[in-house]
């Protein structure tokens, strides 16, 4: 007879995800994630495989959290413009750590931690997030009936770069820093 769980694994990845966004996935052992998940090495296995496993599992509550937390309101939003402004502020929070500064996006830092080493079916599951934000980002710029649509197509690649250079930036300027990028990145909106 197979063993019940004594765990919810959405709780689980959670805490999993937490730990691969502050530590980053080469330095996370299973060991780490054992403590942190507060499960054992075989419960770990059993019900993800191995570490990608449990990674991949991350990713998508991150998407999830994210989607939820800041995207849906752009989605959401009549605003234009202004909606992907307050997206972009919106981010700063989500990413904020209130003991340790800015965490940065998990999905830009697996990006530029892994390359192209990281796992397909990870940068998979990025991509898709990825390209998500940036439809979202052409359909409130397509608001604005006066552009092109080859300028909307510009502007949206040019902030979904701009969305990923914050990322980084968060972890290393200050707050004042990143509202000013962020002002400056929508004078010429």
């Amino acid at each position: 007879m197979p063993r019940k769980k004594s765990y919810i694994e959405e709780e689980v990845i959670e805490k999993a995800m937490h730990t691969f966004w502050k530590n980053g996935y080469e330095a996370t052992s299973v060991r780490d994630l054992e403590r942190e998940m507060e499960i054992n090495q075989f419960s770990i296995y059993a019900s993800f495989t191995n570490k990608d496993g449990v990674f991949l599992e991350s990713v998508k509550c991150y998407k999830g959290k994210a989607k939820k937390e800041i995207l849906n309101k752009l989605i959401d939003s009549n605003n234009g413009v202004n909606s992907i402004k307050d997206y972009f502020k919106d981010f700063l929070n989500f990413v904020k750590d209130d003991n340790e500064g800015y965490k940065g996006c998990l999905l830009t830092n697996t990006i530029n931690e892994l390359g192209d080493k990281a796992n397909g079916q990870i940068v998979k599951e990025i991509g898709q997030f990825s390209t998500l934000i940036r439809n979202t980002f052409l359909e409130k710029l397509a608001t604005n009936t006066v552009k092109s649509k080859e300028t909307i197509n510009k502007q949206a690649n040019y902030l979904i770069v701009a969305l990923q250079g914050l990322s980084v930036a968060s972890k290393m300027l200050s707050k004042e820093q990143l509202d000013d990028f962020i002002e400056v990145t929508f004078n010429n909106m």
